[in-house]
């Protein structure tokens, strides 16, 4: 998407803040499912091991871990910006909970080390997978 599709949206900063706390969902959503999956496995939680939660779990992990190594930012990250900037804001212009989320997710480090914690978690992801696979079908009872 170019530069003129976000100046062309109706209330941009509004737009940003929205894709601010969809982003943070995505992350909650990450961490937050590998974390229940691990618990799950040791307390044996049959709803950690449903189809759809880890595909779609797996898949977002692949896809941000694909991301970092070809050196991309997720589109998340780059629509709040070009929105940001289509309402003339910066980063600093949001209100209290869209800058404490932003600084949350947007860390000043150096690239390597999301190339890093990426694989990891993904390299853990994967291996809950296979340790700890999904259910293909639900249990008769």
């Amino acid at each position: 998407m170019n530069r003129a599709f976000f100046e062309s949206l109706p209330f941009p900063g509004l737009l940003a803040d929205v894709v601010l706390v969809i982003h943070a969902l995505f992350v909650a959503f990450v961490i937050g499912g590998q974390l229940a999956v691990l618990i799950g496995w040791v307390r044996g939680w049959d709803w950690v091991r449903n189809l759809w939660f880890r595909g779609i779990h797996l898949v977002l992990i692949v896809y941000i871990v694909v991301q970092t190594w070809l050196g991309k930012l997720c589109p998340l990250t780059v629509w709040e910006g070009e929105l940001r900037r289509a309402a003339g804001q910066t980063y600093h212009d949001q209100g209290f909970i869209g800058y404490w989320l932003g600084e949350l997710l947007y860390l000043d480090l150096p690239w390597w080390v999301f190339i890093v914690v990426y694989t990891a978690f993904g390299t853990l992801v994967t291996f809950s997978w296979v340790h700890f696979p999904p259910r293909w079908r639900r249990k008769n009872r």
